[in-house]
């Protein structure tokens, strides 16, 4: 019997038995995994995100690359953790950061985003909400491989006075064209924005405009409606179950399905790949009118526990990818650098560590890859995951003193020497989770028993090799500078003028 040869992606289409996919990846913000119908919400308000699921493969263990949005996002785009590619502070130990408008750092030069490659490979490239890797002028996404660029540098925060702050702009391409509550409104007394929708006739006519150009093309829609003050349009508002922020998951539902039809009716959707998931955890502080659901895990956005960094996530490919699947193969937002490239035809650059995999043997053959999953905050490896079980060698949820303002990451689930409000460091003896019988994370293993010592030898190992190869990238995220708002606000009056 003559064995199967498998012809790689890149050379049947150099041989013209098909044209180079084009690649949708959808973003959420702060996007709980019990968010969805299909990962067991009970409202069941999300028939569409449902449906991709059952059309496509649904993902039960795929993580974030940080519990914050600016870091997560930097590790999407370039396949790297954030403590490689300089999206962490050495500030305080283990300190989230991100890119709020007067920090001075952002995406370096030096990183090559995963648009600047497929720009090579001859595909148009557009980023549509949020960018969040810096608002300087050199961190523009058009200059890092992007073509076209509609959103913010950052989220919708506001409203500011335009005296010490200004509002967060909006730009398209290379243009501002507004400002967030001045000329794209947001009621946060009713929570009334048009927003989604904007963002949803975006990447239907930039869909289009590609489909009649016969371009290949990257959609990168990283919407920003779940993270608070959540908004809906009118349409939406006080139609969930959950309240405003269920409302603001019902339009990016009705959204998505608009999407994924549009590309159906246009004949592409065989040729188009399509990966939805969220940047981090869903943020618990916010709940429950404000945030979302994390389902069975321990706490949300900001820490490493599962609720932090484990988020829902659906692959959609018709006439690809098995309909109804479901992968417990660990993965990563990372991932999506690597198994974008593959998907084209391409490597990714060999000139550094590149930790994200390619997914597609999981995606389209079923298969499981071996691989760990490392759980950072800031500048600190807090924990990692082998297989079913997670080792935390440091726990923390946030500091007493914010505690005690009722800043709090874990509403309702405190756990005894888990989620401790002082950074404990576990190095010595890490505590150790099965997370198939424990997802929550409450039952430790003890530690003098025979499995606790079999796993932690190979977990050791794994962590040792991890840290031996370790290189950190220059830290973006340690200056905050309030002459760049003062800048800003120059120029704001130079225009008002």
């Amino acid at each position: 019997m003559a064995r199967a040869v498998l012809v790689p992606l890149w050379l049947c289409w150099a041989l013209g038995c098909a044209a180079p996919p084009n690649v949708v990846l959808l973003l959420m913000d702060d996007m709980g995994w019990g968010d969805l119908g299909a990962f067991g919400e009970p409202s069941k308000e999300t028939p569409n995100l449902d449906q991709m699921a059952s059309e496509g493969m649904l993902f039960l263990d795929f993580y974030a690359a940080n519990p914050l949005c600016s870091p997560s996002r930097a590790a999407l785009l370039t396949g790297r953790l954030p403590v490689r590619n300089g999206f962490y502070t050495t500030n305080a130990h283990a300190r989230n950061a991100y890119t709020p408008q007067d920090i001075v750092g952002g995406i370096q030069d030096s990183e090559i985003l995963l648009p600047e490659l497929l720009k090579k490979a001859g595909y148009t490239n557009k980023i549509i909400g949020k960018w969040h890797l810096g608002h300087r002028p050199q961190f523009h996404p058009l200059k890092h491989g992007f073509d076209e660029w509609f959103g913010s540098p950052n989220c919708h925060f506001g409203p500011y006075d335009n005296r010490a702050l200004p509002n967060i702009p909006v730009y398209r391409d290379w243009e501002m064209i507004g400002r967030y509550y001045e000329d794209f409104k947001i009621d946060l007394r009713t929570g009334e924005a048009n927003l989604t929708q904007i963002y949803l006739q975006e990447a239907l006519d930039f869909i289009s405009k590609q489909q009649a150009s016969q371009q290949p093309f990257f959609l990168y829609w990283a919407i920003d409606a779940t993270h608070a003050p959540v908004y809906a349009s009118k349409h939406f508002l006080g139609t969930s179950q959950r309240g405003r922020y269920g409302d603001a998951v019902r339009e990016i539902d009705d959204s998505v399905g608009k999407i994924l039809k549009h590309l159906q009716k246009l004949g592409i959707s065989e040729n188009t790949f399509v990966f939805f998931t969220s940047d981090n955890g869903a943020a618990l502080i916010s709940a429950p009118k404000q945030g979302g659901s994390n389902g069975p895990f321990l706490c949300g956005k900001q820490t490493t526990f599962e609720g932090g960094m484990r988020e829902p996530a659906i692959a959609w490919w018709p006439g690809h990818i098995p309909a109804g699947s479901v992968s417990r193969q660990l993965g990563s937002v990372m991932d999506l650098f690597t198994t974008s490239l593959s998907l084209v035809g391409l490597q990714p650059p060999s000139d550094r560590q590149i930790d994200g995999i390619d997914l597609l043997p999981a995606i389209l053959q079923g298969k499981l890859i071996d691989r760990p999953i490392f759980y950072y905050r800031g500048n600190e490896m807090m924990a990692v995951r082998v297989g079913l079980y997670k080792a935390h060698y440091w726990t923390w949820s946030n500091s007493w003193e914010d505690y005690s303002k009722g800043i709090d990451f874990c509403p309702g689930q405190n756990v005894s020497g888990v989620t401790t409000h002082l950074q404990e460091e576990h190095s010595t003896l890490p505590l150790l989770f099965h997370l198939g019988r424990d997802p929550g994370e409450k039952y430790p293993l003890s530690f003098a028993s025979d499995e606790y010592q079999g796993v932690m030898r190979r977990i050791s190992a794994v962590v040792q090799q991890h840290k031996d190869t370790m290189v950190p990238g220059v830290p973006q995220l340690n200056v905050c500078d309030k002459a760049v708002m003062e800048l800003e606000l120059a120029l704001l009056r130079r225009e008002m003028l």
